[in-house]
């Protein structure tokens, strides 16, 4: 219901749907790049809303995303969103329908959970591990921009992990690959160009909403901590 959100939330959600109608027309843009940010927007919102919704939305953008991604030869990004985000849509709609809240006094759906200092510990740790051998297999296979691709591929792993247990530091690991899925696809476009401008777009809106996610969502775990959910 519209009525649940917050001003800041409707006026963030209709600007970015501007911008990239504009940037359809004025830079050529794609179809499949305006398809795959206005539904990655809208996912990502309904996921700072804490709403079970965002999954149905991250279905069409995970699979268009993941066709965009191996254009460019970014095959972390491709391998991410077509084997392990796109499936993971059906889980998440499952998990999250599990844990629904007793009430929606702020809008969401979900009880909302925070990680612990052994939490925190073993999150860490699995990223690095993960990350250096996934580096590793992209050079093998060709990819561009390993690094970068294995820290926003892995990252991501680990923050749709959180999310779908209900953390409130997955913002913390969004945030992170937000910036570098900035910085990895400015590098795409500029060496191999391409009027997919709306990927850059979509991940500033993105790194925008993960700030603001984390803001919502530790407010909502704390209220819901003294009302006892």
């Amino acid at each position: 219901m519209l009525k649940e959100w917050k001003l800041f939330e409707k006026l963030w959600l209709i600007t970015f749907t501007l911008v990239n109608v504009y940037l359809f027309f004025a830079w050529d843009d794609t179809l499949l790049g305006f398809i795959t940010s206005i539904s990655g927007m809208l996912c990502v919102v309904l996921v700072a809303k804490g709403k079970i919704s965002n999954y149905y939305f991250g279905i069409i953008q995970t699979g268009t995303y993941a066709y965009i991604s191996y254009g460019y030869g970014l095959y972390g990004e491709v391998m991410l969103n077509a084997l392990f985000y796109f499936p993971l849509q059906f889980v998440g709609i499952y998990l999250w329908k599990k844990h629904k809240t007793k009430q929606t006094t702020s809008g969401e759906e979900i009880k909302i959970s925070s990680l612990t200092k052994k939490g925190w510990t073993i999150t860490l740790s699995l990223f690095l591990a993960i990350f250096v051998f996934y580096a590793y297999l992209l050079e093998k296979i060709g990819g561009n921009v390993v690094w970068i691709d294995s820290a926003t591929t892995t990252l991501s792993v680990i923050a749709q992990i959180l999310m779908l247990k209900r953390y409130t530091e997955q913002w913390l690991f969004w945030i992170a690959v937000n910036v570098l899925s900035i910085a990895l696809w400015w590098k795409a476009l500029i060496s191999q160009g391409g009027n997919d401008v709306s990927m850059l777009v979509m991940w500033s809106a993105f790194l925008i909403n993960s700030v603001y996610g984390y803001y919502n969502w530790s407010k909502v775990h704390k209220k819901q901590k003294g009302e006892g959910m």
